[in-house]
């Protein structure tokens, strides 16, 4: 092909550069699993999303608040002497039962930006396939990392172009398939989310109902609650 000067398809991939890695962020592990294995004790699973992990690490389980230390990191049966954003890990905990750490937990550092429950949090939702009108109250099941909480939309904010994210009514009554929504969003548990801006992999979702996902969204904003206080009812 004497007309083609550039380069060949291997050169250009090549050149791509690796994306970073958010290593200069603050731990967080959302939890998969929880195994109790005879001799080791209590190992969470998980896949390390931003941060750093080490061994003898003093670490902290969101939203329920427990401390505990990291004794020994291991992926793929190899023990590790760090652990970092991608790495699907297991991690030996001292002195917590098996039942005190559930799936959709966050495991992050006591002493960097730990993680915390929320209250409520605000969001920005489109509906992709919902054959009707989502209006206050609704309380669809969330998938937010690895926690599956049903989710109340308590307000309706703003009524949003799907496509250029133009506000186009304030306070809508409702909305429904193919519209976009900013909402105020209530846990019916206490969860821990993030915002999509700090920390993306803990900030977007999918709403199911109905055996499907009827809609999608990402975090703008957290109200977080602080350890040893109750959600409010609302």
């Amino acid at each position: 092909m004497p007309w083609w000067t550039g380069n060949t398809l291997f050169q250009e991939l090549d050149a791509i550069e690796e994306p970073a890695r958010p290593t200069d962020k603050a731990l967080r592990v959302p939890i998969q699993d929880v195994y109790k294995i005879g001799g080791i004790g209590t190992v969470p699973v998980g896949r390390v999303e931003t941060g750093e992990m080490v061994p003898n690490m003093q670490v902290i389980f969101a939203p329920s608040g427990i401390t505990t230390e990291v004794k020994s990191i291991e992926m793929h049966h190899e023990v590790m002497p760090r652990a970092g954003p991608g790495d699907n890990i297991g991690f030996n905990v001292k002195g917590i039962p098996v039942k005190d750490l559930k799936r959709g937990f966050v495991c992050g550092d006591v002493k960097r930006d730990p993680p915390k429950g929320v209250s409520d949090f605000e969001a920005q939702v489109i509906v992709l396939n919902h054959p009707g009108e989502i209006h206050p109250g609704y309380t669809p099941v969330l998938d937010c990392h690895t926690a599956h909480i049903a989710c109340r939309f308590d307000q309706l904010l703003k009524k949003l172009d799907k496509r250029s994210g133009k506000v186009l009514e304030e306070n809508p009554p409702f909305v429904k398939k193919n519209m976009g929504v900013i909402a105020k969003m209530i846990p019916s548990k206490r969860m821990c989310v993030e915002s999509f801006k700090e920390y993306s992999p803990l900030g977007r979702f999918a709403v199911r109902d109905m055996r499907q996902t009827v809609a999608v969204g990402v975090i703008k904003s957290v109200t977080k609650v602080e350890y040893g206080t109750k959600t409010p009812k609302k």
